[in-house]
């Protein structure tokens, strides 16, 4: 009887393992090649599998730029966020000299957790100093080796040469991105069209007033895919978004490399209100709105993907920003958060208008929760078919070019066209 070895084994289902991700790989690659009008879903396996999702976290989120704080969270020295991002448990912390740095909270004397309540929900406070509960060694807010009890006998033993880890990051408009391999083109060049756009918002001037947390049992792709498509406001969200910003009306900017622009107008009526608001000088429910902003941009909500997964939305009196944090090829943790110019948080009905809009955003989102949920459901069944695509979800064709391009090695190539659909179209 000839018995297989356990090395044997191991390399056999290592073969196979790589040959299921080359398929699905090939797969997203083919359907990303599909013109607009021919536009189909990625294969479900694309979702589900967790080989996969461990080369897309390898080649896509590792090898990108991921939001992981906003500085309002890191006002002063000491300041700090805790999270974990793709296994790597994070502190993300405000120095006495004023730096942001984006540090491991893994010690450097025996891989404890530094922060070990830390279970995954990012989390904020105020420290001095990061100390290790395990033997106490002790560092400073920029990651040095400050005190480490008992180790005067370890032979060369020099505490500038244990010091936290620290990960490559930039700050962008105001939040905070980092870069887990290290090798990503910089952050800076990439968004500089993109910062461009959202400039009149200054957001790195602005406050997080209201944040909401999910635990998601579907894939981070379902959740991108979701906040980039208008199309399901004539379902999902059809008493809450569809009235004023219909989903047959939204349009999308020509491809770019490093993100996505899509345009929500208003319905004629509201952008007519809106107008006559303005001219009379009435305050519209809200916040206090932004000054310089034209009226095309006060009359829709401006919707943003920066790849891989930074989602941003602009509004007259606010912005949107979602941190999503992906786990597993079918769970990921997100918070969703509203900020705000700070002129706003004096205006003396500051508390009704920050419930009144909790409500909306909880409302709005949870109907996205209840169909991101149902989706992956649908995308595990064995009948789960490779739909079609309407001209409306350009949005999820162009992140499939981002995929495919990503899964080559390369990156989507700057589309010199009109967009396809809106007021700029080609007749």
């Amino acid at each position: 009887m000839n018995i297989a070895t356990p090395s044997i084994v191991a390399d056999a289902n290592s073969d196979a393992a790589s040959a299921k991700v080359d398929a699905i790989r090939r797969k997203v690659i083919d359907v990303a090649a599909l013109p607009l009008t021919r536009a189909a879903t990625l294969p479900r396996e694309a979702y589900t599998e967790e080989d996969y999702f461990a080369f897309e976290r390898r080649t896509v989120l590792e090898a990108g730029w991921m939001c992981v704080a906003h500085v309002s969270e890191l006002k002063d020295p000491g300041s700090f966020v805790a999270l974990d991002l793709l296994g790597e448990p994070l502190i993300i912390v405000r120095t006495r000299e004023g730096d942001i740095r984006v540090l491991s909270r893994v010690c450097a004397h025996r891989a404890m957790d530094i922060m070990p309540d830390c279970t995954g929900e990012p989390h904020a406070g105020s420290t001095t100093v990061l100390t290790c509960p395990y033997h106490r060694w002790v560092y400073n807010l920029d990651g040095s080796l400050r005190g480490c009890p008992h180790m005067e006998r370890a032979a060369d033993f020099n505490k500038p040469d244990w010091r936290l880890a620290a990960f490559r990051s930039e700050i962008w408009n105001g939040f905070v991105f980092v870069n887990i391999d290290g090798k990503a083109p910089p952050l800076a060049a990439q968004y500089a069209d993109f910062a461009a756009l959202v400039a009149p918002w200054r957001a790195d001037e602005m406050e997080i007033v209201i944040r909401l947390t999910w635990d998601c049992a579907f894939n981070w792709k379902v959740m991108i895919e979701n906040w980039m498509e208008s199309y399901h406001h004539v379902g999902a969200h059809l008493a809450t978004l569809e009235p004023t910003m219909p989903g047959r009306n939204t349009w999308t900017d020509a491809e770019h490399p490093h993100f996505i622009r899509a345009h929500l107008p208003f319905t004629e009526a509201l952008q007519h209100d809106l107008k006559a608001a303005i001219d009379s000088g009435r305050r519209l429910p809200g916040f206090r709105p932004l000054d310089a902003l034209s009226f095309e941009q006060q009359s829709e909500w401006g919707l943003y993907l920066g790849y891989p997964c930074f989602m941003f939305l602009t509004m007259r009196d606010r912005l949107l920003w979602y941190r999503l944090l992906p786990i597993s090829a079918e769970r990921c943790r997100l918070e969703t958060m509203m900020l705000v110019p700070r002129a706003s948080l004096a205006d003396p009905d500051i508390a009704t208008t920050i419930e009144a809009e909790t409500r909306m955003l909880r409302d709005f989102h949870t109907e996205d929760m209840v169909v991101n949920t149902a989706v992956q459901r649908g995308l595990r069944s064995s009948r789960a078919v490779r739909g079609r695509l309407s001209h409306l979800e350009e949005p999820i064709w162009l992140i499939q070019r981002y995929l495919a391009a990503r899964a080559q090695g390369s990156y989507p190539a700057r589309a010199e066209r009109a967009p396809y659909s809106g007021p700029f179209a080609r007749a």
